[in-house]
Order: C-alpha cells, then sequence, then structure tokens
C-alpha cells in the first residue's frame, strides 16, 4: 500500500488544484444571512479590536476559533464576508492536511486522490462560513499530520520541530472546542505510544507532552485568573449537559453510516492480515487502522456532544473511505494507477457526493424542466386536483419570508449578504431613531440579537470586562449571575436602547427573563424579523423613557411638517 506510482507528481498536482479550485468557489457567490454566525463575527471582532479574552470578556470555549477570523478582520475589514474569506484558507488547509496524513501513511497516488475528493465534496465544499465545530477538527488535521510527519522523519531536529508543531495544533484545537480536543490528543497520545512501542524512541512522549505543556502554560497564565472561570463554567449550577442514554441512543439507534465503516474496516483486517504477529510492526499500516478506527470512535462521541448543526461529525468519511479503498484494492487487485481507471472512480465518487453539488446544478435542471402542475382549491369544480411530490403538504406556516425573497442591506458590513426585506428595513429604522442619530458614538447599546455587526454599523462601543459574556445563551455561555448584572443595568436603565430578540423555539437564547424586565422598564418603539431560517425569531427595538420623549417629539414634529 505504501509504493508510489510513476505519475505520482501529476496526482499530487490534481489533488492540490482540487483542495484549492472548490475552497476558493464561495469567493464568486452571495450568501444568504447564515443562523448563529454572529457569534463568529463578534468574537473576530473583539480580538481583532485588540481585546483580551477573559479579560475584556468571557466565553466558555477557548478562542482559537478566533484566530484565524480576527487575523483577516485586520486583512480585509470586518464584513460579514469577511468570513467566508477566512473559511475559504481553513477549508484549504484542511484538504492539504488531510492530504499530508495520507501521505505519511503511504496511501497509494490514485487512492489518495479519491479520498482527497470524498474529504472535500463530504467536509469541505459546503462550509462557508467559520464555526467552531469544524474548525476544532482542522486543527486536529494540521496537528495529526504533522505528528505523522515526526515518526517518520530521518533526522532528530526535524523531529522534534514536527511534534513542536503537532502539540500547539492539538492545543489550538482542545482552545477551540474541549470535546472534540480532547478527543485530539487522546487519538494522537495512542498513536504516539505505539509509534514508541515499535521504535523504541521512548523519548518522543515526553518531548510530546513537554511542548504541549508548554505551549499551554503561554496561551493560559497570561489569561488567569479569568480563563479559569469561564473555561470550567466556575460557578452553580454546574451540570454535565450529557447523559449515557445520550450517547447509547445515537450510537446504537442511528450512527449506520460509521457502524458500516467499522465493520468493513474489520472485514478488511480480517480477509488481509495473515500473520498478526508479523503485521503489529508493520508501522504505516497500523497507523493507519488505528488512525481510522480512532476517528471513527471519534466521529460517533462527536455527534452527541457537539449536536449543531447535526452533520458536524462528517468528517469520518474520507478516513474510512481511504482505510477501505487502500485494504479492497490490494486484496481485489483493483489498479487505480491509470488516467482511466481513476477518471472511472472520480466519476462514482461525485455520484456517490452528489447530494453536495446537485443543489448547485438543480437551479438549472429546474429551469430546463419546471414544475407544471398546480394545486387547486378544493371548490374548484372546474379542474382536476393535482397532488404529486412536490405539493402533496400544504404550507400552513404563512409567516415565513423564503430565501428567494430576501434582499441585500446598504450597509458596508452586510456587504454581498441578503436577509429578509422585513430585516433589512428594521435594521433602516433602527439606525434612523433619534436617539442613534443624536448620541452617534456616545449611545450605550444592549445587542442581544444575531445582528452583532451593528456595532459597526451604528456605531457602538462593546461592553467589556472579564464578567461580560461573549454571547448571551443562558446556560452555556452566560449563568445566572450575568443575567442579575444585565437585569440590574436594564432596572437603572443603563442603556440607550436594547435590541433583543425573541426566539419562543429556542431555550433561552436570549435570556427570556430579560425581557419580561425590559417590557417593565423600556419602552419596545419597533420590532422586526430575525435574519433566521425559517424566519420564526422577532428582533424588538427598545427605549429608555428620555430616548422615547424625543422620538415622540420627532413624530410630532413630523406631523407638524406634513400638515
Amino acid at each position: 500500500m505504501s509504493s508510489l506510482s510513476p505519475n505520482a507528481r501529476r496526482w499530487a498536482f490534481l489533488e492540490i488544484i482540487i483542495i484549492v479550485a472548490l475552497a476558493l468557489v464561495p469567493l464568486f457567490v452571495t450568501f444568504p444571512y447564515r443562523v448563529n454566525i454572529f457569534l463568529s463575527w463578534e468574537g473576530a471582532y473583539r480580538l481583532s479590536s485588540g481585546q483580551v479574552p477573559y479579560k475584556d470578556f468571557g466565553t466558555p470555549l477557548g478562542y482559537g476559533f478566533w484566530i484565524i477570523p480576527a487575523l483577516f478582520f485586520k486583512l480585509f475589514g470586518p464584513q460579514m464576508v469577511t468570513l467566508v474569506k477566512a473559511q475559504v484558507f481553513i477549508n484549504i488547509i484542511a484538504g492539504l492536511s488531510f492530504r499530508s496524513i495520507l501521505r505519511s501513511l503511504g496511501v497509494t497516488p490514485g487512492i489518495r486522490l479519491l479520498s482527497v475528493l470524498v474529504f472535500v465534496m463530504s467536509y469541505s465544499f459546503f462550509n462557508f462560513w467559520p464555526w467552531y465545530n469544524h474548525t476544532v477538527i482542522v486543527y486536529e488535521l494540521v496537528g495529526i499530520s504533522f505528528l505523522l510527519r515526526s515518526f517518520f522523519s530521518e533526522k532528530r531536529v526535524f523531529r522534534y520541530v514536527y511534534m513542536a508543531l503537532a502539540a500547539l495544533f492539538l492545543f489550538l484545537s482542545i482552545f477551540t472546542k474541549q470535546d472534540g480536543g480532547g478527543m485530539a490528543l487522546m487519538l494522537c497520545l495512542a498513536l504516539l505510544v505505539y509509534n514508541s512501542l515499535e521504535t523504541r524512541r521512548w523519548s518522543d512522549i515526553a518531548a510530546f507532552i513537554g511542548f504541549f505543556g508548554l505551549i499551554a502554560a503561554v496561551f493560559i497564565l497570561p489569561l488567569m485568573p479569568g480563563f479559569a472561570y469561564w473555561f470550567n463554567h466556575g460557578q452553580a449550577p454546574h451540570n454535565s449537559r450529557l447523559a449515557v442514554n445520550d450517547f447509547t441512543e445515537e450510537i446504537m439507534g442511528n450512527s449506520n453510516w460509521i457502524k458500516v465503516y467499522v465493520l468493513l474496516a474489520v472485514f478488511c483486517l480480517a480477509a488481509g492480515v495473515k500473520q498478526w504477529g508479523t503485521w503489529i510492526h508493520q508501522r504505516r499500516d497500523v497507523l493507519f487502522a488505528l488512525l481510522t478506527i480512532g476517528i471513527l470512535g471519534e466521529a460517533a462521541i462527536f455527534q452527541v456532544t457537539s449536536y449543531t448543526p447535526p452533520d458536524n461529525n462528517i468528517f469520518f468519511h474520507s478516513f474510512a473511505f481511504a482505510f477501505i479503498a487502500s485494504w479492497l484494492c490490494q486484496l481485489l487487485s483493483i489498479p487505480l494507477n491509470t488516467g482511466r481507471s481513476v477518471l472511472l472512480a472520480t466519476a462514482l465518487v461525485l455520484f456517490w457526493w452528489s447530494g453536495t453539488w446537485w443543489k448547485y446544478v438543480g437551479r438549472y435542471a429546474d429551469r430546463l424542466f419546471p414544475d407544471k402542475e398546480v394545486v387547486y382549491a378544493p371548490n374548484d369544480t372546474h379542474h382536476e386536483n393535482v397532488v404529486s411530490r412536490r405539493n402533496y403538504m400544504i404550507e400552513a406556516d404563512s409567516s415565513d419570508v423564503p430565501v428567494s425573497k430576501w434582499i441585500f442591506s446598504k450597509l458596508p458590513v452586510f456587504h454581498h449578504i441578503y436577509m429578509p426585506p422585513q430585516t433589512v428595513e428594521g435594521i433602516d429604522r433602527v439606525l434612523a431613531l433619534p436617539v442613534v442619530q443624536q448620541k452617534k458614538d456616545h449611545i450605550k447599546v444592549l445587542n442581544m440579537t444575531e445582528l452583532t455587526p451593528l456595532a459597526v454599523a451604528m456605531p457602538f462601543k462593546l461592553e467589556t470586562g472579564p464578567d461580560y459574556p461573549l454571547w448571551y445563551h443562558l446556560g452555556v455561555a452566560m449563568f445566572n449571575r450575568q443575567l442579575a448584572t444585565f437585569t440590574e443595568k436594564v432596572q437603572q436603565r443603563h442603556y440607550d436602547v436594547v435590541l433583543y430578540e425573541y426566539a419562543p423555539s429556542l431555550n433561552n437564547f436570549f435570556p427570556f427573563a430579560l425581557r419580561d424586565e425590559l417590557k417593565k422598564h423600556y419602552t419596545m418603539v419597533d420590532s422586526f424579523l430575525a435574519p433566521r431560517r425559517p424566519t420564526n425569531a422577532m428582533i424588538e427595538v427598545y427605549v429608555s423613557e428620555a430616548a422615547t420623549r424625543s422620538y415622540t417629539d420627532t413624530l410630532l414634529q413630523k406631523a407638524d411638517t406634513l400638515k
């Protein structure tokens, strides 16, 4: 499995083209406002503005996720679309890291090309926006790629350089998300122990742990003591959000792809390994098997610990495919070393993952073959009622605004991003409020909505402090003590304007209790749709008593002018 074909360089060029070309696609399209992307924007904006995590704001995560978006904000400005540019870079790094892993494991060029294609189509291509449940895996892939490079490096200096880089990115993985990063570290330690057993280089384990501890200290010590509080959630009630039956239900009741891959991997090993005592010393093969099984196990757990969005764990497809395809091609003597054979296999892979790219091609297919069926009202006796797969359900939600009707905002920070017309018009009304116009940069705003870029559009100064949450999900990013602080500020009418997103179907995504206080101590002057899909949340605009008087006076003046 480790031999290289004469056309290896050509395959390598094609692999890089696939990774880079498909990653660049988002730069040429426009986007609807992404649900929850406000979190990516605000963390990157605060970091790029010079704020220090755990001193100027608190978060229950490490800040590894926001490093790359913050750098891109520095380079290209804090527009929403800059996040897309950052994700393009992240997708390229992810693809190159996966390719490096396969090269270190000696996967043949033809299978490696197909595996890279599976990786891009199944995991990278549709990830247009940075999100921590994706970035944590990307850092893991970079860490694993450097760790494997260290295993097979002949020069001791290079081996330790690669090991230090592996420790850095595995720490950043943990510093992005504890669950995925923690499993990444355990997987790499298992690989390291096996490699040390085979090579008798026991100092590698000590070196890696030393590098990891040193890097962790460099990142964490400057953030104390705030880091200890936020990273560990630090205050009562401190309860686990997981239960044993969460894992058993998801893994045993679902996870069909993972279980099929495990079954096929076991069959491949059972059929291909003739002498287990000999095979166990074939480092590349054993590392490949350990890594594949480890990735499948990590994916099974990750889907429970990081359950939103529901496809966080699909990084496992490409590893399983590479492993199983390598063994099957060897066992069945399938030659994947010619252009014709790889082209046929590529067509099959594209057919397998057609769901990823067909939604783009399908738009043109719908125009070529438009649906002519019509649903008639029950009292229409002159036509036959036509029922088909596309219309057998009657949409009852008349309040939803389909994405096809969303529009662009004229504000630079929302460039290339479209939203419901009601959202765009509501933003314009907020910016036109007399209190916003009069106070300009000195206005005090509490923005508990997904429209975090309003900090630039209005603009207003973000609040800071070690006890100030980066976002407002009660029980996740803020807790009872922070809620009490906000409640007190609302009762004292500390803010000129409060923007509150009321999302009744989400459990305290923005604290419900604070809305009750706002209704007591502020006046709601406007409300409009939040930029969500489906459009099932409202943004409510509250102003203080003084601002209300100013608002009323302005309306009266306009009325007098009209008279």
